[in-house]
């Protein structure tokens, strides 16, 4: 009876590697950069080095490009561009430096999320103040409409006297017409002479653009640092923030302002701390989010109720995976967990699928490579409505003779239902 069983394990993970080798993503776009190939440096005039992708309500995609030039130590520029399922691609908006060379508009984009109004809202890095060859200032608020016209800054961050305005974050639309988003720094709170402020969570009202900060973090009475917010599914919205003595679950109300926590009592590990990262929102109605350890090699997934009750440590997802920099949890329509690992065993990067009631691995794609058409280091993925995956890589790509490619977009067919 064990032979019999042992043969089923195997044969399942056999189909689960052949299945995993047979399937391949497709290109749907590759950010071309002119220049020396062999040292990578030079103009990208479509943007370079991909970082954040969502799907419009009305069926397209928008993303950032991070920069605009590759080859000096300090990259930058980027923009925000549209990609029709067909491939159609279009810069919407590109970060310019201006005359001090200070980006004044922002520099370095990052996530975007589509608002109530249709617009894309998002924010940058770096830029917005300051005067000192655009890595200065704590970037920019910005939204433009889904054509490229239309761009506005919203928001200048830490533009306040002694950063008390937050600092840079994503944003969500509520339930209430709204967008909110965390800043990991900033604010009034005091969290120690190394630290400007514990942090914030602000709204901005889209009928007039108006930035407020709503919420203010503070070590001693409601935690800091906080992560960026999920929403919960009712109008409300929960993050990961540190408390005095341990990790806290934060759950904000929009309609009141209030703020509640719940300490979660992570263990110690060989005698060091834990550290998890951003909350994803389970089938069950439970948060799951990645946690990992100093000094340990390796990632785990953990389980919490909404209340803060029941966590659960899973084990370190080890073998084929490698232990990687895994880009957060994805929920996909078959009810497992996808995500987009930066780096892992061959070093370039893959796509893992997780069981949410073991986080053991059910496939590993690996697909990405210096030499690949689809590049290397995937940096998200999303499912899109049909129920393909679509992503992003920041680097590499196949490119006409004498240039270099800096990511790509693709899409990718693993089998799931149409959301």
């Amino acid at each position: 009876m064990k032979a019999t069983h042992l043969f089923f394990a195997l044969l399942s993970l056999l189909t689960i590697c052949i299945s995993a080798a047979g399937q391949q993503p497709v290109v749907a776009y590759t950010f071309e950069c002119t220049g020396n190939a062999f040292e990578r440096s030079g103009s990208c005039p479509q943007g370079g080095r991909p970082g954040s992708l969502i799907q419009g309500s009305d069926g397209n995609f928008y993303g950032t490009a991070q920069i605009s030039n590759e080859g000096t130590s300090t990259p930058t520029g980027g923009n925000v561009f549209s990609l029709t399922p067909a491939g159609k691609f279009t810069v919407l908006h590109t970060f310019l430096p201006g005359t001090n060379k200070n980006y004044p508009n922002g520099n370095l984009p990052s996530q975007l999320a589509e608002g109530p109004d249709g617009k894309l809202y998002g924010y940058t890095l770096y830029g917005g103040v300051g005067g000192c060859n655009g890595y200065c200032g704590s970037g920019v608020l910005f939204r433009v409409n889904e054509d490229g016209t239309g761009f506005q800054i919203l928001h200048k961050f830490c533009s306040a006297t002694n950063c008390t305005d937050g600092g840079a974050g994503a944003v969500l639309p509520g339930n209430d017409g709204n967008l909110y988003g965390a800043s990991f720094s900033g604010g009034t709170g005091n969290c120690g002479i190394y630290y400007v402020g514990c942090g914030t969570i602000f709204r901005v009202t889209p009928s007039t653009g108006k930035y407020q900060v709503v919420v203010n973090f503070n070590q001693s009475t409601n935690g800091a640092f906080p992560s960026k917010l999920t929403a919960g599914g009712d109008g409300t919205f929960y993050g990961m923030s540190t408390g005095s003595t341990s990790a806290n679950l934060f759950h904000f109300f929009p309609s009141t302002g209030a703020l509640r926590n719940a300490a979660l009592k992570f263990p110690v590990i060989n005698g060091l701390p834990v550290f998890a990262g951003d909350l994803t929102l389970g089938l069950n109605g439970n948060f799951y989010g990645l946690y990992s350890a100093y000094g340990m090699s390796g990632e785990g997934m953990f389980e919490v109720q909404k209340n803060g009750g029941n966590l659960q440590l899973f084990p370190f997802y080890t073998g084929q995976s490698g232990a990687g920099f895994p880009m957060g949890l994805l929920l996909g329509s078959d009810g497992n967990f996808w995500m987009a690992n930066l780096s892992g065993t061959s070093a370039y990067g893959n796509i893992i699928e997780l069981s949410p009631s073991t986080a053991s691995i059910v496939q590993t794609f690996n697909v990405f490579g210096v030499n690949a058409a689809v590049g290397a280091f995937p940096a998200a993925i999303i499912e899109a409505k049909d129920g393909t995956l679509w992503g992003l890589t920041t680097e590499y790509g196949k490119a006409p003779s004498g240039d270099f490619s800096d990511g790509t977009v693709f899409s990718f067919n693993v089998g799931l239902p149409p959301q």
